[in-house]
């Protein structure tokens, strides 16, 4: 009797396990089917894929007339075409533009319509606006003392006049663009629109006017504010107006300048550009370099917006986001040789 009990509990544990094998390999059979029906799904959306680039890529070669954009360049701004006249692949620099000065054709671009932070490229706009609103850029004006503690504290440049000094203005005006003084912005900002903010306002109008499209002022000097941007082809259109001027050329192009004396420094002193004071022989090949604007914040990298002069043409080049500080390699000016080089070698 027992044993025939055990014998019917051990056919029902064998019929238990048979039907929970049987279970288990139909739940496997049907995963099975289910991962070759999504392999099969994927196979075709593949090659539709496939076929739709392949569709995409003739279309763009019969438009484009043969020119394709690389995807990794064109993610930089960079067209792959073999008429330009530079190639700026290799530059320090993440955006650069170059312009004929005289015909103002775009010779050449890397991101540049991309948004950068302009540092003190700003103060071509601030020049510019000096000189189209000062009357009389020979007489003299007392800087205010309110604005000093608060440059130094920023440690912005300084062309080296101190506070209530009575200064020439044409001296404030190299001083902007040579040495890149923040308190000489800051006093013409004051004399002339009675604030900075006001005076900002300024700026935003005239970029306007240029056609500055990317572009946006929040102050005078280019200390760093988030909402203080631009472009390096905004940048060059407007040095290519400032040019124009000719008190604004005559101090851009200047090396340096021995200052009148003053109440505070009888004897004067001398300043120096910012470009010159790094670039050690202004030559290239075919021409020279005739002057420039430097910039740097941590947020913007090394600037430079530069005029040169190669084989008779003068020539914009406006550069940003150069990896360094004032204390590395100067590689924005470096860029600039590279190009200006290229011009003249390409012409030989």
């Amino acid at each position: 009797m027992y044993k025939k009990l055990r014998k019917k509990i051990e056919e029902v544990y064998e019929m238990a396990g048979d039907r929970s094998r049987r279970i288990k390999n139909r739940r496997l059979r049907e995963e099975s089917l289910k991962a070759r029906r999504r392999k099969r799904r994927s196979r075709r959306r593949n090659f539709w894929q496939r076929i739709f680039l392949t569709f995409l890529t003739i279309f763009i070669l019969a438009v484009g007339g043969g020119k394709v954009w690389s995807f990794s360049e064109k993610e930089r701004g960079l067209s792959v075409n073999e008429e330009d006249l530079v190639n700026l692949r290799r530059l320090h620099s993440d955006n650069a533009v170059l312009f004929d000065m005289e015909s103002g054709e775009k010779l050449a671009a890397l991101s540049a319509g991309k948004r950068i932070y302009p540092a003190s490229l700003t103060k071509i706009m601030t020049a510019l606006i000096v000189v189209e609103e000062t009357e009389d850029l020979d007489g003299t004006m007392v800087l205010p003392s309110d604005f000093f503690s608060d440059l130094y504290a920023e440690n912005a440049s300084m062309a080296g006049f101190l506070p209530g000094e009575s200064v020439n203005r044409r001296d404030l005006l190299y001083g902007i663009l040579l040495p890149s003084g923040a308190e000489c912005c800051l006093a013409f900002a004051e004399e002339i629109a009675g604030s900075e903010e006001a005076f900002a306002e300024r700026m935003n109008a005239k970029a306007k006017e240029l056609g500055m499209k990317n572009t946006h002022f929040c102050n005078a000097t280019g200390l760093h504010n988030p909402e203080h941007y631009s472009t390096v082809e905004d940048m060059a259109v407007l040095l290519a107006y400032a040019l124009k001027e000719q008190e604004f050329k005559e101090a851009f192009t200047s090396q340096s300048r021995n200052t009148f004396p003053s109440d505070m420094h009888p004897e004067g002193f001398t300043f120096t550009s910012t470009l010159f004071q790094n670039l050690e022989n202004p030559a290239v090949a075919g021409g020279t370099i005739l002057g420039g604007k430097t910039g740097y914040t941590p947020e913007a990298g090394l600037c430079l917006a530069s005029l040169a002069r190669v084989n008779g043409k003068e020539y914009i080049l406006v550069t940003a986001n150069a990896e360094g500080n004032h204390d590395t390699e100067q590689f924005h000016i470096l860029d600039a040789v590279n190009v200006y080089n290229q011009i003249g070698e390409d012409s030989l």
